[in-house]
């Protein structure tokens, strides 16, 4: 089980994320666009660069939804390898057997 402080941390993140995700794009799109002036760009750039770190969405780390672990993770199940196997090997997952040879 991964420490409480750590996936709170990341789920404050993600509230930042979701907070400032259109700010976000509207500051990225003007600063993308090379038909506006430069000067205009550049303030932009300034604005989304203000912006606090934790809204951006690089910043969110994948965590197991059942155990918290950051690593050994399967983005379609959204759970850790270890926390997979552990399911699975006490029968909670339907047609999914562990192998042994």
């Amino acid at each position: 089980m991964a420490k409480k402080s750590a996936i709170e941390k990341n789920k404050r993140r993600q509230r930042l994320v979701a907070r400032y995700a259109r700010k976000r794009a509207e500051l990225a799109a003007i600063v993308q666009n090379k038909e506006i002036a430069a000067e205009e760009r550049f303030v932009a750039a300034m604005k989304l660069a203000e912006l606090p770190r934790n809204s951006s969405k690089t910043r969110i780390r994948n965590r197991c939804e059942v155990t918290g672990r950051p690593r050994g993770y399967y983005r379609k199940l959204k759970m850790s390898r270890i926390a997979l196997r552990e399911l699975a090997s006490n029968g909670q997952i339907p047609g999914m057997v562990k192998s042994s040879w």
